[in-house]
C-alpha cells in the first residue's frame, strides 16, 4: 500500500532512486517503539537512526536515562535501547525524497507495522516521532496498542525547546516503565 499519493511521483520520467529505510531495532521484551517517518540523508549515509548531529533523539534518551548515549558507539547505543525496552523504526519502508524534509517525501510505502506484534510480543505502545509519522496513527491504533504523538526530535522542529520535548517524551516513557 502506498501513502502520500497526494504527492505521488509523476510517471516514468522520474529518475530519482527509491530510498530504502533501516531495519527495526526491537527485542521480544520491547515495550515501546518510537516510529519516525523515514531516515534523514545523514541517517541513510551512516546507516544509523537519528544520525544528524542536531537531532534531539539521542540527547533526549540520554537525559531520560542519565547516560551519555552519544559517547557510545552506535551498536552499544542500540544495546542500551533494547535493554531498556525501547524499539526504533520508521513508518515508511521506502520512498523518493530530495533532502531530508518530511514534506519532500513522495511515493512512500509503509513498513509492515503489524509485524511488530510478532517481533516484540511484549509491546505495549507506539509513539510517533513527529507529524509525518503521526499521519499513520489510524493504522497504528488498529493494532490495539496505546498510541502517542510525540514532538519531533528533528532540528526542523525549532518551535519546541529541548526542555519541552524532553517533558513530553518523559511522560510517555514513564507511563510504560522505561524510566
Amino acid at each position: 500500500m502506498s501513502r502520500r499519493d497526494d504527492r505521488a511521483v509523476s510517471g516514468p520520467a522520474d529518475t530519482r532512486d527509491v530510498l530504502s529505510g533501516l531495519a527495526p531495532v526491537v527485542a521480544p521484551h520491547t515495550r515501546l517503539v518510537v516510529l519516525g517517518s523515514f531516515p534523514s540523508v545523514a541517517s541513510l549515509q551512516a546507516q544509523q537512526y537519528y544520525a544528524h548531529p542536531r537531532n534531539h533523539f539521542w540527547p533526549i534518551l540520554s537525559a531520560l536515562w542519565d547516560v551519555d548515549l552519544r559517547a557510545l558507539p552506535y551498536a552499544e547505543r542500540l544495546e542500551v535501547v533494547r535493554a531498556r525496552g525501547l524499539g526504533i523504526w520508521d513508518v515508511y519502508a521506502r520512498c523518493r525524497r530530495e533532502g531530508s524534509l518530511d514534506s519532500a517525501i513522495e511515493a512512500a510505502e509503509l513498513n509492515d507495522l503489524p509485524a511488530l506484534l510478532q517481533l516484540a510480543p511484549g509491546l505495549q505502545a507506539l509513539a510517533h516521532n513527529g507529524g509525518e509519522s503521526a499521519r499513520s496513527m489510524k493504522l497504528t491504533q488498529a493494532l490495539g496498542l496505546a498510541v502517542y504523538r510525540l514532538p519531533s526530535t528533528s532540528p526542523a522542529n525549532a518551535s519546541w525547546s529541548f526542555e519541552r520535548k524532553l517533558a513530553a517524551w518523559r511522560a510517555v516513557f514513564d507511563r510504560h516503565g522505561l524510566i
